[in-house]
C-alpha cells in the first residue's frame, strides 16, 4: 500500500493513521503554492475556494497519484489546472476586459518624474496588450505558458502537470511565445532563463 492508500472499512473510506499524515504533509507544504497558482490566474476568493476543491480531489484520487508528498505538486498543478479550465469563460473575460481597460490615471498630488509617469504608462499598455494575447490564447497554450512563466514549472513539469508528452509542452510554449512576440513587437525581450 503507498504512502497515500486508505483502508475500506465498513461505511466511508477511513485513512489509515501514517497515510493520514502523510497527506496533511500534502498540504502543508503545497497549498500555499497551489493557492498563488490559482489566485494569478482567477483572483485570490476563487483561489480559496478551488484550493479546496483541488485538495478534495486529490485526497479522494491519492490512490491513483501513488507517489509521495515531495512528489505531488506537478499533480496538484493538474488538477488545479483542470478545475481552472471548468471556469475558463470568466478568466478569459477578465482578460479581454484589462485588455480594453483604460490606463489608471496617477494619484492628484503626487510629484512624478516624467520618466517615472512614462514607464508607467509604457508598463500600463504592455500590460493591456499582454492581457489580449493571453485572452486570445488557445486554453491549452494558455496553460503551458502560465504554468511555465508564472509557476517557473520546468517542460518535464508541465507536461506531469497536464498529462502531455514534453514535446506537446514545447509546441505550445513555442505558439504561446511566438502570439507574444506578435503582439508586442519587435522590442520584445524574452528571459529564456
Amino acid at each position: 500500500m503507498h504512502p497515500l492508500s486508505v483502508v475500506q472499512r465498513d461505511g466511508p473510506t477511513v485513512p489509515v493513521g501514517d497515510e493520514r499524515d502523510e497527506f496533511a504533509r500534502v498540504f502543508d507544504r503545497h497549498a500555499v503554492t497551489i493557492h498563488r497558482y490559482i489566485a494569478r490566474r482567477l483572483g485570490r476568493s476563487e483561489a480559496d475556494d478551488l484550493v479546496g476543491q483541488t485538495f478534495l480531489i486529490a485526497f479522494e484520487g491519492r490512490d491513483k497519484h501513488g507517489g509521495t508528498a515531495d512528489g505531488a505538486l506537478p499533480w496538484l498543478y493538474g488538477i488545479a489546472t483542470n478545475l481552472i479550465r471548468r471556469r475558463r469563460r470568466d478568466e478569459v473575460r477578465q482578460y479581454r476586459a484589462y485588455s480594453r481597460a483604460e490606463p489608471a490615471g496617477t494619484e492628484p498630488h503626487v510629484d512624478l518624474l516624467a520618466t517615472d509617469v512614462a514607464a508607467r504608462v509604457d508598463a500600463e499598455a504592455v500590460s493591456r496588450i499582454l492581457h489580449g494575447v493571453l485572452a486570445e490564447l488557445r486554453q491549452a497554450e494558455r496553460d503551458v505558458l502560465l504554468l511555465y512563466a508564472w509557476e517557473d514549472l520546468s517542460y518535464a513539469e508541465i507536461a506531469q502537470a497536464l498529462d502531455l508528452p514534453v514535446g506537446t509542452v514545447r509546441s505550445r510554449l513555442h505558439r504561446a511565445r511566438r502570439a507574444l512576440r506578435s503582439a508586442l513587437g519587435p522590442d520584445f525581450k524574452e528571459n529564456l532563463s
